[in-house]
């Protein structure tokens, strides 16, 4: 039987986090887990056996459902246009505004004549259908390229396109629909019009939603309490009023603020945007287990040889000539547009579309309408499958992605930084220093390490980064609040466990709590002054292999204290990092990388 509604909304947010937790551990898509998820409490839970759903969004939500997922889907499109910076666009500009015009024309034509001549489709909506799979959208290559993480450009084409195309494939649905039915599309007006009337007032309030806002902000007008409700409200209430006024327009309208915001100098929103990805992280869930949940099993058993080919039309011949086609003369690689070609996940966007006009075209008698939303659904289902178990493994064998980053990005770019980097870097580990000290950088680079000069604070200077192969951060300032700030800045990016800062003055007279920093690098007597001591006194750096003969006890029994032991490497290359509240144990056939006392002794036997 359907759940009471208060134990359907829990295990709507019990199931979305915990599928989120459980592909983390797993390393696989997330988007693959959420939806097996929903699938088995929705339509899943009819096949087992049970008359009624276990989880029934339509009965759990009533007409408040449809209106809700748009709310949701503004969010975090918002939230996609906060992380878009104009910086990432350099060299691959050209690229992003091909894919997002000519690129979702070519989508549209070919994705309708599939339609038409695949699934049999009325022409009219072929081409409706088309449309709907214009759209990508954050929900879906957001996680995916969190989970594969490309390197180079391909990272920020795709970001750009899944961000910026969903108000473009939402407007030419629209326009499509009110050729249909006109009497339905709620007001009169050609599609040129309807165009012409999306953006301006799309785009207008937008602009204007995020200039007010940034001045509120930097006139002091908001407090730091209220900042993030208040830019929630600002958001839900410019797509709002541009729904109502344009259908579709509202999708416009936050994309802009979102992006407006990200680019601007003038006000403070770092705090704002971490509220935002947390946000954004319990809504994708949550709008993946009621997507899923809500098909109905009839729908399901309507998915049949037909509707795979028109899948597989669209993943080997639909995209690779949208990409191919757009990205022509662009600074592009061959790797990097094959990759672009092979990724393009379908998600909420798609889905909240098709299930909105599905409906109005029924009400208004038009032939074919019920299987619009089946199809989409079926699109859904399969992309999400075939991209998410496939975009890694491609990325790794094109030499875009790294399975398991073991390199380090060090901030500090001092004497003994580049001593650890130069080490590191002997081993096969990749490092890239980054110190606001130009002569630092200057002598790192004439040791033939890779430096860059800037602030890893500001957001320039992390667009500037190629971080492929990049895993983990080391902050090695001599200013422990600099460290907290760049372990808090990285934290997003590379996550909580995979950022290190060397320790205070102690914990006891640390001024930071912990969760405010990273973890605690080595021991906690490791301290920039205590290794600034034991480098100037001729401590030096020793790589020692472990053998059986001559193990990690014995290693320790011959340098006793005097030994910081900082790294551990395995012999398939995986770096280990030493830190307070986790001990090495090194075991035979490890190589252990320690600071010691110099004392111009030969290796020790059997190592």
């Amino acid at each position: 039987m359907t759940l009471h509604p208060l134990a359907g909304l829990g295990l709507i947010l019990v199931l979305g986090v915990s599928a989120q937790w459980l592909a983390w551990r797993l390393r696989l898509p997330a988007i693959l887990l959420l939806l097996v998820a929903g699938l088995v409490v929705g339509p899943g839970s009819r096949l087992l056996g049970a008359e009624q759903p276990w989880l029934d969004p339509d009965a759990l939500f009533g007409s408040l459902l449809l209106p809700l997922v748009s709310i949701f889907v503004a969010v975090i499109l918002f939230e996609g246009g906060l992380s878009l910076r104009i910086g990432e666009l350099r060299g691959a500009g050209a690229a992003v505004w091909r894919l997002v015009t000519f690129g979702a024309g070519i989508t549209w034509l070919l994705a309708s004549l599939a339609a038409r001549y695949v699934l049999g489709l009325p022409t009219g909506v072929a081409m409706l259908l088309g449309a709907v799979l214009i759209v990508t959208g954050p929900t879906v290559i957001g996680p995916l390229l969190r989970y594969v993480r490309p390197t180079g450009p391909v990272g920020a084409v795709l970001k750009w396109e899944g961000i910026v195309i969903d108000p473009v494939g939402a407007v030419a649905a629209v326009l499509v629909f009110q050729v249909l039915a006109p009497h339905e599309a709620g007001h009169a007006g050609s599609p040129a019009i309807a165009l012409l009337r999306t953006l301006v007032i799309g785009g207008g309030l937008g602009l204007a939603a995020g200039a007010l806002l940034t001045w509120l902000l930097r006139h002091h007008w908001v407090p730091d309490e209220l900042q993030s409700p208040v830019t929630l409200m600002l958001a839900i209430a410019a797509f709002v009023l541009s729904n109502l006024a344009q259908d579709e327009a509202g999708l416009l309208a936050v994309t802009v603020m979102g992006i407006l915001l990200a680019n601007q100098k003038h006000a403070d929103i770092h705090h704002i945007v971490e509220f935002k990805e947390n946000l954004r992280t319990l809504l994708i869930s949550s709008i993946f287990i009621v997507l899923a949940a809500r098909l109905p099993v009839e729908q399901l058993r309507t998915l049949d040889l037909r509707t795979g080919a028109f899948l597989l039309v669209l993943i080997l011949l639909v995209r690779p000539a949208s990409v191919w086609l757009s990205t022509l003369g662009t600074p592009l690689k061959a790797a990097e547009r094959l990759f672009l070609a092979a990724v393009a996940p379908r998600g909420i966007v798609a889905a909240a579309i098709a299930s909105t006009l599905a409906i109005a075209l029924e009400h208004a008698g038009v032939a074919g309408a019920q299987r619009l939303a089946t199809v989409t659904f079926g699109v859904i289902i399969g992309t999400v499958l075939v991209y998410g178990l496939l975009a890694a493994p491609l990325a790794q064998r094109l030499g875009l992605a790294v399975p398991d980053p073991q390199g380090l990005l060090i901030v500090g770019a001092h004497d003994w930084a580049r001593r650890i980097a130069a080490v590191l870097r002997e081993h096969h580990i990749r490092t890239l220093l980054v110190d606001r000290n130009r002569d630092h950088v200057l002598s790192a680079r004439m040791d033939g390490l890779e430096a860059v000069a800037g602030d890893i604070l500001a957001d320039e200077t992390l667009d500037a980064l190629d971080l492929g192969g990049i895993g983990r951060l080391l902050a090695l300032t001599p200013n422990d609040g600099v460290n907290a700030l760049a372990c808090r800045h990285l934290a997003p990016l590379l996550g909580r466990s995979n950022v290190y800062q060397l320790p205070g003055r102690g914990r006891e007279h640390e001024p930071l709590p912990a969760h405010l920093r990273g973890r605690r690098l080595f021991r906690d007597d490791a301290t920039f002054a205590e290794l600034g001591r034991r480098f100037a006194r001729g401590d030096v750096l020793k790589a020692t292999p472990l053998t059986d003969q001559f193990d990690f006890q014995a290693f320790a029994a011959r340098y006793g204290d005097d030994a910081l032991l900082l790294f551990a490497l395995t012999s398939d290359g995986r770096l280990h990092i030493a830190t307070a509240d986790a001990p090495l144990d090194p075991q035979p056939g490890q190589t252990v990388i320690a600071l010691v006392p110099d004392r111009g002794e030969a290796a020790p036997a059997g190592s």
